[in-house]
């Protein structure tokens, strides 16, 4: 019978390095570049909130203390812009610090996104948990993790979401070996590899940021041996629980994910965020497209 405990607690893994932003993420953490005017993090808190999940563990690291400054009061900031007036941007920095309960641990070693889930384990205890990666933004109409916490509600164990690719595009990501469907956009999951070659994937879905897990996760992490680049891979541990009884946490399935998902750990795309994100403000899209659309034409003549 499938556990249908509820889902009520986030798990945030922003302790990695940000090597391919470097130099700007030597002494700025890449979870903090900014989506126009908000940092990328604070979108994903955002998420995890809109979905009902309101206690947010942040896996950080050293190098990460601006992530708990900027989740934090500033009262000095605070009383600068009351003093003058400003309600707008008052409101804009008391958002960040009242969205959510959060807290923190810190990843002692870089030893992978399974390792960094692992010191999740005090503080989710034996609940089911969501987990959201730091740089991985999915876009706010698409309300993947409501799904995929309905789906755990619905059968239990462990659920992933997955995005479809170009076959050339799947050596990049964990990608998932697919047994069959549960519903229109839920599938059964019965394995997964860790970036395959063209010749060794399974499928071309891939796993994207977004988990949803049964507490055995913690349990099979702790059993888990180095794997692909020499770190605890959370794609190993959900290899194991794939082949698991239902009745011991096993199972795992996938959402299948066709809306917006936007990669900002990756130059290109955070570029395309940045854009496409500003298009979007109700305060600057028609002046940003104005200027685009000018720039474009004076590029292309």
């Amino acid at each position: 019978m499938a556990d249908i405990s509820p889902v009520t607690k986030a798990v945030v893994p922003a302790a990695g390095l940000g090597t391919r932003f470097l130099p700007a993420t030597k002494a700025t953490p890449k979870e903090m570049l900014p989506i126009v005017d908000k940092p990328a993090i604070q979108y994903v808190v955002e998420e995890a909130v809109s979905a009902g999940l309101s206690d947010v563990l942040m896996i950080t690291g050293r190098s990460k203390r601006s992530i708990e400054d900027h989740f934090d009061r500033a009262y000095e900031l605070e009383e600068a812009l009351r003093h003058k007036g400003d309600t707008v941007r008052l409101a804009s920095i008391q958002e960040s610090a009242d969205l959510a309960q959060i807290h923190y641990v810190r990843q002692g070693e870089p030893k992978g996104l399974g390792h960094a889930v692992h010191c999740a384990a005090q503080h989710v205890g034996n609940e089911p948990f969501a987990v959201l990666l730091g740089d991985d933004l999915i876009g706010a109409s698409d309300p993947l993790l409501q799904r995929m916490i309905e789906v755990r509600q619905q059968y239990g164990g462990s659920v992933v979401a997955l995005m479809e690719v170009a076959p050339d595009q799947v050596s990049k990501f964990g990608c998932a070996a697919i047994s069959g469907n549960v519903e229109d956009d839920v599938v059964e999951v019965s394995d997964l590899v860790e970036k395959p070659s063209i010749e060794d994937a399974p499928s071309n879905w891939i796993v994207i940021g977004r988990y949803v897990l049964d507490p055995e996760v913690f349990d099979v992490l702790a059993k888990t041996p180095p794997g692909r680049g020499g770190e605890i891979q959370l794609t190993d541990a959900l290899r194991t629980l794939a082949t698991m009884p239902s009745e011991n946490g096993g199972g795992v399935r996938g959402v299948l994910f066709r809306g917006n998902r936007f990669d900002t750990g990756d130059k290109l795309d955070y570029l395309r965020t940045v854009v496409q994100f500003a298009a979007e403000r109700e305060d600057l899209g028609a002046d940003f497209l104005g200027w685009l659309r000018e720039f474009v034409a004076d590029r292309q003549s």
